[in-house]
This record gives C-alpha cells, sequence and structure tokens, in this order.
C-alpha cells in the first residue's frame, strides 16, 4: 500500500504528443539559432510564452521550425502556443530565432495532481430556476449535501438548465443514470494533447475521479442514487487529465480557453498544477508554465467564467510556502527552498474562488492546505481520520463512479445499476462550491457577483480550539505544524466560511 505521501501525489508519466519535429536548415531573416548541430531526444511538448500581441505565426511560425518544432496548436488571444519538439534545446533555439517569445518551457514531463486522499464568453440569460425537491435512494448517505443545506436549497433553486458547470477533470461517464440527464454534449470536450476533441469517446472519463465530481455538482434528482447540489444544471465534461490521472500544462490551458470560448458559466478545477507543486514565477523554466496557465484562467475570467478550485491535500500553508519536498514527483523528489514567488495552480491565480475541505465535525480536513489570502471558503470534502460521525460513519463523501472502474473503488456502493464511491479530498470539497455557484448563476448573477455571494453567504467558522489535533499530520512538504490564523468572520483554514448553499439562494 502507498504511503500517505504518496498519496497525496499521484506519479506518473503520460506519453508526448506525437507531431514530428523538423529541423530545416533555412533561418529567419531577423534572427540566428545556436551553431552547433541540434541533439535530439524523446519527443515534447512546449509551452511558449509570447510578448504581448504575439502568435505562433509569419516570422514566429518560422521561427518555430528554425528551431526544430511543429505547431500544435496556437492561442493568438492570449499569445500562447504549444509546440512538438525532439531537439533538446528546443527553448534556447527558439529563443534565439524569435525576439518576440518571452519564454518556452518543456511539458511533456509536467503534469497535474489530483486532489483525491484515498488512504487515511456569452451565454444565454438564465431562465427561471426550477425547484427540485425530495431525496433520491441514496441521499441519507449524502451527509456533505446536509451539512451545506443543500436539500432545503434545491427545494426552492434546483438549477437551470442554461446554465453550465465545466468540470475540468479526468472526463466524466456520460453514460451513468444519475448524470446523463444533465450532460451537455455540445460542450463538452477532450483537452488531452492540447487539441480540443469533442468526439464522446474521446472525454468519457478513464479515471473516475472526473465522474465523481460532476456528480456532487449535478446529478440528476431522479428516483435513484444521489443527487447534486444543482440537479437542474448541465455539465460538461472538459477532460484535461488521462486514465492515470496525469494533467499536462497544455491541456490546461486548451480548457480555460475552451471554457471562455463557449459560454461555460462556472468551472470546477481539483487538480494542481505540475510536477513542481509550487511553480516559481522567477524560475526560467517553470515561468512560462505558470503565465501560460494564468493567462488562460484569465480569458476565461473575462469571458463571464466563475473560476473554482480545490486547495490542494498537502496540510501547507498556502501563503507562507518555505519548502517543497514532494516535487518533481513524476521522478525523484528533489527538496528545495522556496518563497512567494512559488504558487499552486489553480489554486492561488487572482480571482479563482479556492477551497479548503472539511469533515463532518466542521473540523478543517487533516490534510487539506490552507491559507489567509489563498482560501475563499471551506466545503465538505470528507475527513476518514477528524470526520467520522455516525451520519458520515467513514468519513468520505459519496458520488458518482463509472460502473466500468468500481472495483477500483475501495468502498463502493451499488443503486441498480448504477455505481457510486466513497473519496476524501478538496477535490471532493470543490465541485460543492462549483454546484452552489451554479446555482446562483441559476438565478441571474455575473461571475463577480457569484465570487461575492458564495464568500457573503458562508457559515462562519472559528480556528480549532485545540490546534493538536492536526499533530500527527504535519505540512507534507516542510512538516511544519498546522496552524491556523484569523478570526471567525475569516481565517487560514476556512476562509469566510463553510459555503451555505440554502442562504446562497434564499
Amino acid at each position: 500500500m502507498r504511503s500517505i505521501r504518496r498519496s497525496l501525489l499521484l506519479a506518473g508519466l503520460t506519453a508526448g504528443i506525437t507531431f514530428a519535429g523538423t529541423l530545416p536548415t533555412a533561418v529567419v531573416a531577423h534572427a540566428t539559432v545556436p551553431s552547433q548541430v541540434a541533439q535530439t531526444g524523446a519527443l515534447q511538448s512546449f509551452l511558449v510564452l509570447y510578448e504581448s500581441g504575439g502568435s505562433a505565426a509569419g516570422a514566429s511560425l518560422q521561427a518555430i521550425s528554425v528551431a526544430g518544432g511543429s505547431l500544435v496548436k496556437d492561442y493568438p488571444a492570449i499569445g500562447v502556443a504549444v509546440v512538438s519538439s525532439a531537439v533538446v534545446d528546443f527553448a534556447s533555439r527558439l529563443a534565439a530565432a524569435d525576439p518576440s517569445v518571452d519564454a518556452a518551457s518543456a511539458t511533456t514531463s509536467f503534469r497535474v495532481g489530483l486532489g483525491t486522499v484515498n488512504t487515511v464568453g456569452t451565454s444565454p440569460d438564465p431562465v427561471v430556476p426550477t425547484p427540485a425537491p425530495g431525496s433520491d435512494d441514496l441521499s441519507a448517505l449524502q451527509w456533505d449535501m446536509v451539512q451545506i443545506q443543500a436539500p432545503e436549497a434545491r427545494a426552492i433553486n434546483g438549477g437551470s438548465p442554461s446554465v453550465v458547470v465545466g468540470d475540468i477533470d479526468t472526463g466524466l461517464d456520460w453514460t451513468h443514470p444519475d448524470l446523463a440527464p444533465n450532460v451537455d454534449f455540445s460542450r463538452s470536450v477532450s483537452c488531452v494533447g492540447g487539441v480540443p476533441n469533442t468526439d464522446p469517446t474521446a472525454w468519457m472519463d478513464d479515471n473516475g475521479h472526473g465522474t465523481h465530481t460532476a456528480g456532487t455538482i449535478a446529478a440528476a434528482k431522479n428516483g435513484i442514487g444521489i443527487v447534486g447540489v444543482a440537479p437542474n444544471v448541465k455539465i460538461a465534461g472538459i477532460k484535461a487529465g488521462d486514465a492515470n490521472g496525469f494533467f499536462f500544462p497544455e491541456a490546461v490551458v486548451c480548457a480555460f480557453m475552451w471554457a471562455g470560448d463557449h459560454g461555460i458559466q462556472v468551472t470546477n478545477n481539483s487538480y494542481f498544477a505540475d510536477p513542481w507543486l509550487f511553480n516559481c514565477k522567477n524560475d526560467p523554466q517553470q515561468r512560462a508554465i505558470w503565465e501560460a496557465e494564468r493567462r488562460a484562467i484569465r480569458y476565461a475570467q473575462q469571458k463571464g467564467t466563475t473560476v473554482v478550485a480545490a486547495a490542494g491535500n498537502q496540510a501547507d500553508d498556502l501563503a507562507h510556502p518555505t519548502q517543497d519536498a514532494t516535487s518533481p514527483d513524476n521522478t525523484t523528489p528533489v527538496t528545495r527552498d522556496i518563497t512567494n514567488a512559488c504558487a499552486v495552480v489553480p489554486a492561488e491565480v487572482p480571482g479563482v474562488v479556492t477551497v479548503s475541505a472539511t469533515g463532518n465535525t466542521l473540523l478543517k480536513s487533516f490534510y487539506s492546505s490552507y491559507g489567509v489570502g489563498v482560501v475563499s471558503v471551506a466545503a465538505p470534502g470528507g475527513d476518514s481520520v477528524l470526520g467520522r460521525t455516525s451520519a458520515a460513519p467513514n468519513g468520505r463523501v459519496l458520488s458518482t463512479y463509472p460502473a466500468s472502474l468500481i472495483s477500483t473503488c475501495l468502498r463502493p456502493v451499488v443503486d441498480g445499476t448504477a455505481t457510486y464511491c466513497y473519496l476524501q479530498g478538496t477535490s471532493m470539497a470543490s465541485p460543492h462550491v462549483a454546484g452552489v455557484a451554479a446555482l446562483i448563476a441559476s438565478a441571474g448573477a455575473n461571475a463577480g457577483q457569484i465570487a461575492s455571494r458564495l464568500q457573503n453567504t458562508a457559515d462562519p467558522i472559528a480556528c480549532p480550539a485545540d490546534p493538536s489535533v492536526y499533530n500527527f499530520f504535519p505540512a507534507v512538504d516542510n512538516g511544519a505544524p498546522q496552524t491556523c490564523t484569523g478570526g471567525a468572520g475569516y481565517n487560514s483554514f476556512y476562509g469566510h466560511g463553510q459555503v451555505n448553499a440554502l442562504a446562497a439562494v434564499s
């Protein structure tokens, strides 16, 4: 069995994009490339960051070819391109060939970590939201929904089908009986590889994580299984992670560009970016990744998308990072000292609604990261150590899961032909908030109003009176004790408090 540390960071690699790079002998007129013969290795993907207004067109496209690369996807709206190359020093060659390149970073060995803890554009005007009262077969097992007063909220507002939540995850099982009524096929996509693919087989969930988060958001009120926070809204599967749960930066950029361009009002993001948990903006090899993802997120936000993200499962104080001892998590970790110049994506990107996790005792979950100025609100994510009660005997959150993968679930539940799984993590907390955001959007609120209402209607929770309850699980990276700072109205553990669906729609 994996240790707790390794379960927090599922490690591994995925195959690179299969686009062959070339190295023509011609050079771009305005620049030169290194004179030494290019050395080739494994095919890699690169994110290329252009200065303001730049794109992979004209002379810049020629420079990519001269440096030994092939264009995979260009995003001129944010000055970012995805490029494939087998040339070992492609990034430096491209910088020499094209002065408009601000930075370039290899991404093939970069991944995003899922947040599950398995061990201890212009959109249509919303219609009037439809109530969704009552319960389904497994509703009695949904302590998490009771905790945020979701049943009472959906008796008033169950969401509007004109509101679409994009679940940026490992895809979703669109055949699941509790999800099928609400899947928006027209806005679902796979971004794996950095290029949108709308074939439903491409964005089918082959991991399970995405189906679980999707159910918490929008499982239908249909008499079977569970009920999501917003059972009347539509859910779009935006697949950015593969069967192993590994996400690459080009897929993350693609996902946010897709959400912004397709009128998706809310996105849920239950992951953290690249092999370096803390992505340092002052590191030349990491800056292109950070900046490209930040630009893509900002693009979606400017198009009216509310971005909700998990805080992470490292028990780290994200406001005061000092050390990263778990990265790169795709190979052998190397301990490095870090500062506030290093950040977790997307949790620490400006404007993102970042969510910490609670258990059924209302304590912050033992694994949940936190931080003043980072965490906006809290939500149920489960806690198998501090959160076990009679209502939550295993402490975890129940949601939808693919039938084809149910054998991988440690705590499965079956209702007829529909399958479900208990999981815990900030991955499970974030979709609760995304669901409440969808309810608010269903009442006609815009992105700014949604974020404000989530915070203003949350139930304040004071710092724990006895912080020693967390002594058994110090910060994963630096071993520091977990310390809560701030008052009941806002603190590092819970932000503005635990989200309250009823208050948000009342």
